[in-house]
């Protein structure tokens, strides 16, 4: 499955400001980088998880998106292509600075985008239990048991829209 993607920069606009969205496959360039540093900031010195734990060895075979407000990234999300065309939303993190202004719900809402315009039939993501809500509220319908990944307690969710 090839995940086909209209364009690669996109705008979203804020009460107040510009996000632009960009995306990478792997490790090879600037907005993987960027992706990265927002990952590091967020899971590894905020959320105290094991850098070992969040850098996977798996973010060659990824794609990366990461959003862009007056040219500084705010917020990231990893994408895992899935047999049977599915995709799993994965490192879904936003730095402190930017929260409260709607980047990662737009962000996600791209993704969701993308997706259904490459005909994804299937789009999920394991959410932090505290982060639940806001899944809920972008289509996202809990499946399963709470399950406990790097020490945080997580529920698998899929889009239904």
């Amino acid at each position: 499955m090839i995940f086909r993607l209209f364009a690669t920069i996109k705008k979203i606009r804020d009460e107040e400001m510009l996000m632009n969205i960009k995306w990478t496959w792997g490790k090879k360039d600037a907005c993987y980088e960027d992706a990265l540093a927002i990952r590091k900031a967020v899971f590894i010195g905020e959320q105290g998880i094991d850098p070992r734990l969040e850098l996977d060895g798996t973010d060659e075979d990824k794609m990366h998106y990461v959003g862009y407000v007056d040219g500084q990234p705010v917020t990231t999300a990893r994408i895992d292509m899935l047999a049977g065309n599915r995709v799993k939303i994965q490192r879904v993190a936003t730095v402190a600075s930017a929260r409260q202004h709607g980047y990662a719900g737009e962000l996600i809402k791209s993704i969701i985008a993308d997706g259904q315009r490459s005909e994804v039939a299937h789009i999920e993501l394991d959410a932090q239990l505290t982060a639940l809500p806001f899944y809920q509220e972008l289509g996202f319908v809990p499946v399963g048991e709470p399950f406990e990944e790097a020490g945080i307690q997580h529920r698998t969710v899929e889009y239904r829209g």
